[in-house]
This record gives C-alpha cells, sequence and structure tokens, in this order.
C-alpha cells in the first residue's frame, strides 16, 4: 500500500493548485491546507480552497505496489451564490486534470469522481470536489 506516498501526493495537490495563475487568481492566493477561521481578526472573507480528508485502499499486483488515494478539495464562499463557486470549482477540476509528478511514487491515474455543492451557515456556500488519485509506490 502507498499510504507512504500520501504525503508526496498532497504536496503535488497542493503545488498544483497554489502555483496555477488562473485559480489563485480567482481566489486572491487563499489555498490551504487548513480550515481557515473566518473570526480571526483581519480574516477575508472571500472564497477559498481547502484541502480535505484522504482515503488510501491497497493497489497492489504481482510485483507492483501502490494505493487508490480518494483526496477531497473543498471550494467555500462564506458569501455569495452558487455561481462563483462553481467557477473556481471548474478550475480546480481543470488543475487537477492534469499530470502530476510527486517527489515519492508516481501518480498512473487521476480522475474527477464526483462533486457536492451545498449550502452552509450564514449562507455561504461551499463545493467538495471528490478525486482518484492511483499512486504506484
Amino acid at each position: 500500500m502507498s499510504v507512504l506516498k500520501s504525503a508526496a501526493l498532497q504536496e503535488a495537490i497542493y503545488a498544483a493548485l497554489s502555483g496555477d495563475a488562473v485559480l489563485s487568481g480567482l481566489v486572491e492566493g487563499r489555498i490551504f491546507d487548513e480550515a481557515v477561521h473566518l473570526d480571526a481578526p483581519g480574516a477575508d472573507p472571500g472564497p477559498y480552497v481547502t484541502l480535505g480528508d484522504e482515503t488510501v485502499r491497497d493497489w497492489s499486483a504481482i510485483g507492483l505496489t501502490g494505493g487508490i488515494h480518494e483526496a477531497q478539495v473543498s471550494v467555500h464562499a462564506p458569501t455569495g451564490g452558487f455561481a462563483s463557486v462553481k467557477g473556481i470549482a471548474a478550475e480546480v477540476e481543470r488543475v487537477l486534470s492534469a499530470p502530476l509528478a510527486p517527489a515519492s511514487g508516481r501518480v498512473v491515474t487521476q480522475v474527477l469522481r464526483g462533486a457536492r455543492a451545498r449550502r452552509v451557515a450564514e449562507g455561504g456556500r461551499r463545493i467538495d470536489l471528490r478525486f482518484e488519485f492511483r499512486v504506484e509506490a
């Protein structure tokens, strides 16, 4: 299993998202690996992207070892409607459909498995995108 490749995959996902000029421009560079505390002093209520949960399953065969990583990336908009978060979510999908090159392991396939749009507290919006990455060790 390639849970050992999980950190390298996460770093590659973050680097791809934060390194994309279009996506970064849409969220003004607010791409995070942790939830944003909107009640913190100076917090910006604009849209942002976070890396989310990940599940890893074994994907091994004779002579090959690896894992299937199901990773979530979320688009948040504390205010406004779905139109802005859907545009940002489309950019996240575009960025993560390009080949990733983690520092360890090799991404064999990567695909968007689904997305869920929903309303959240205080009138905000959120879209959770679920990606599947097959990583060879």
